[in-house]
């Protein structure tokens, strides 16, 4: 048998994690970490869920193998930036230290191979729900967990029947009208932050939605998460960027190259 070799990327862009949530796939995360390499790994916020964490404490050992191999790969030589957004807001108190290898940061800026130049944030601050009413924001948090338990009650029924995974949420963002609305109006505003920066594209996370698009004439990358969709963006050597789905690529962990590597 030919011994496994992990994709080798120039980037990797993950965002909303959550660990420390229930509703996070940590596992599938996992096993995407040991299947991908690159040179430089940009957490884009929502990594720990300190929400979730003060209101039910919830840190299984998958989230802990988690932290430890991003430790792992930054002391193999990944260079890996973490730029909080506001589920790990606590960690904004220490822009410019370092972790285990691992920078921390308000914001950072990436020079793509084919020579764009990307503004990399979190994104919350152009979500009005969260700068002016907080309170609200928490009861959407509440109302999200709710989702997420009636998705992994479908997902165990789907299962069952032999049916792949499929994201009850994301489902919902693209049919209500207001949703989708949200979603474009988010996107607008981070492309105009992007171009008053002086970049000519933006990296962000936040609304659980991966894209890439250059409707408003900045390249814009939403990396999604890793509660319902299961995304990253991928930079190849040549400076193309792709969505990496997955739910889609791996529809069990339990197949021969990932039962190799996981001892990795």
């Amino acid at each position: 048998m030919t011994p496994f070799r992990p994709r080798h990327y120039r980037a990797l862009f993950i965002s909303d994690v959550h660990l420390g949530a229930r509703g996070c796939q940590a596992g599938k995360l996992l096993d995407f970490l040991r299947c991908h390499e690159a040179e430089t790994i940009y957490l884009v916020g929502d990594i720990i869920d300190g929400w979730a964490l003060k209101s039910s404490w919830s840190w299984p050992q998958s989230h802990n193998d988690v932290v430890q191999k991003l430790l792992r790969k930054a002391r193999k030589g990944t260079r890996i930036v973490y730029i909080p957004g506001n589920h790990d807001e606590f960690l904004r108190g220490y822009y410019g230290t370092h972790f285990g290898g691992i920078d921390v940061v308000e914001h950072a800026v990436h020079q793509g191979a084919d020579g764009r130049t990307y503004l990399i944030v979190h994104g919350d601050h152009f979500d009005l729900v969260v700068t002016q009413a907080r309170w609200l924001a928490l009861l959407g948090d509440k109302a999200y967990d709710f989702a997420l338990t009636l998705n992994r009650l479908l997902n165990e029924i789907r299962r069952s029947l032999g049916l792949g995974y499929w994201s009850l949420s994301q489902w919902l963002k693209l049919k209500v009208k207001n949703a989708v609305s949200y979603i474009g109006e988010y996107e607008r505003a981070l492309a105009a932050d992007a171009k008053k920066h002086d970049a000519q594209g933006i990296v962000c996370g936040h609304i659980h939605h991966a894209a890439i698009h250059d409707d408003f004439g900045i390249r814009y990358v939403n990396c999604g998460d890793w509660v319902e969709s299961c995304t990253a963006v991928a930079e190849h050597h040549d400076g193309r960027l792709e969505i990496i789905h997955w739910t889609e690529e791996t529809p069990s962990v339990d197949i021969p190259e990932l039962a190799e590597i996981r001892a990795a």
